[in-house]
């Protein structure tokens, strides 16, 4: 049985000639700079040391690469929109990622970080349209649930839906609901783990979408 657990860093890619070509499924995971990334990849993991947290925002230069079982990768692609990072290391950091999610056969699935207090910013909108306009399947996690009541990170759940359809489509959308589900997290309380433990491994095949017994069983 699988035991996510069971995850080890694997490479730093500072070039596109640095990807791994060995055709295991990808899961990658984005976010604005401080928006909780390397919390909630440690928290989905059930591991405190895979993902290191800075405290220095756009510290992090290059794709790193999870090797996740040995059978597939878990990817924590560099934050983006922090402010005092320059323009040319941002356009290189853009040249980076773009060129790891254009034409990558491998990519399942991107989840896309946002913090749930706050509405999606440009840099978010604008990944999410570029996803969309590849078509790269996504799930939004909203981080730091804990940090607000139940209420305001319901009504803020919705706003940001209401936000990403309005700026990326116009409010209009035919795609299947798993492509468009938003999922609540809290590396603190552990809301939404569960949930979007079963998202990532579905998408990396690891259990039949219908299969929420299995997913469960993994998750632990």
């Amino acid at each position: 049985m699988l035991d996510l657990r069971n995850i080890r860093f694997a490479l730093a890619a500072h070039s596109p000639a640095d990807f791994p070509r060995d055709g295991r499924p990808q899961v990658c995971f984005a976010g604005r700079s401080n928006v909780g990334k390397s919390s909630l990849l440690n928290t989905l993991v059930g591991r405190s040391d895979l993902a290191r947290t800075s405290k220095t925002p756009g510290r992090t230069r290059e794709i790193h690469f999870y090797s996740l079982a040995e059978r597939a990768y878990l990817v924590d692609l560099p934050g983006y929109g922090y402010a005092k990072v320059s323009k040319g290391m941002r356009r290189q950091w853009g040249r980076l990622i773009e060129a790891y999610l254009t034409d990558n056969d491998a990519l399942r699935l991107m989840v896309a970080i946002l913090d749930v207090r706050h509405d999606p910013s440009s840099d978010d909108l604008d990944l999410i349209a570029w996803l969309e306009s590849q078509a790269i399947p996504y799930v939004l996690a909203l981080t730091k649930s804990d940090k607000v009541s139940n209420n305001v990170a319901a009504n803020q759940h919705r706003r940001i839906l209401e936000v990403v359809d309005s700026e990326t489509t116009g409010g209009k959308r035919d795609d299947a609901p798993s492509e468009r589900r938003a999922i609540r997290f809290s590396a603190k309380t552990g809301e939404g783990r569960n949930e979007l433990v079963r998202t990532v491994l579905r998408a990396l095949g690891f259990v039949p979408a219908t299969d929420s017994a299995a997913s469960e069983r993994l998750s632990q």
